[in-house]
């Protein structure tokens, strides 16, 4: 079984793709399914701030799972993911499951809610998005041989990143307060359907964000006409969600 949590795309097609290869079938974090009659798991998640994200870390804490399953993390990041290994081996340890082996795989950057954090540039973007299929073949060999590894880009600084900026994100960042629409929105919907977390309704044909903000920014992104901004830090700054999602 694979498990996911995507807000943009990225983690959902490695997912899908992860799936193919594998004979797998996949499933949402929410509600946390019930693995115990699967063998092999393999969660697929996007990286926060160098960290899990809040809904993949319930999702691990409530699954039930089968008892000597294997299981495997599959990362989504635009850069590096710091030491979030180390944090999804704890909670499958915390289990008393065998948390065979990491992986990362490196998509477009999605995360424009910072000063100096922005999409990146249609070059790369290609760039990365040609080189996946390559790398999920590879981690897909790697799982069918039941390789017990980290295959992972850390990037520099990993214990700073994971230890002391992740906690501060999570306790900051999350929050859905911030989101703010113009005289841009169209009232198409796009927004509201596009929400993992089902936090969003459009009143009065404007979109009004609830308190189950998983804190994805898929709503920013997929706004055709750029009319959803998350306070002033994403004023002018890209969108990317990732193609025929």
């Amino acid at each position: 079984m694979i498990v996911f949590f995507s807000g943009t795309g990225n983690s959902l097609a490695v997912a899908e793709a992860l799936a193919e290869l594998l004979g797998e079938k996949v499933s949402f974090t929410l509600p946390a399914p019930n693995l115990s009659g699967e063998d092999r798991v393999i969660w697929v998640t996007p990286i926060y701030s160098w960290g899990l994200p809040p809904v993949m870390v319930e999702a691990i804490c409530a699954t039930r799972c089968k008892e000597g399953s294997r299981h495997y993390l599959v990362a989504t990041h635009g850069d590096d993911l710091g030491n979030t290994h180390l944090q999804w081996r704890s909670l499958i340890a915390e289990k008393g499951l065998d948390a065979v082996a990491t992986f990362s795989v490196t998509m477009p950057n999605t995360y424009v809610s910072l000063p100096f954090f922005d999409v990146d540039s249609q070059e790369v973007e290609k760039a990365k998005l040609d080189a996946m299929p390559r790398r999920v073949a590879e981690i897909a060999d790697m799982i069918k041989a039941q390789k017990r590894c980290d295959d992972i880009v850390r990037g520099a600084f990993p214990g700073f990143k994971s230890s002391v900026i992740y906690p501060l994100f999570i306790r900051k960042a999350l929050s859905a307060k911030p989101f703010r629409v113009n005289d841009r929105c169209t009232s198409c919907h796009k927004c509201e359907r596009a929400c993992p977390m089902h936090n969003i309704t459009l009143t009065a044909g404007r979109p009004t964000w609830g308190d189950n903000c998983a804190g994805c920014l898929g709503c920013y992104h997929i706004c055709p006409v750029h009319a959803i901004d998350r306070g002033s830090a994403t004023r002018h700054k890209g969108q990317y969600y990732y193609p025929g999602k």
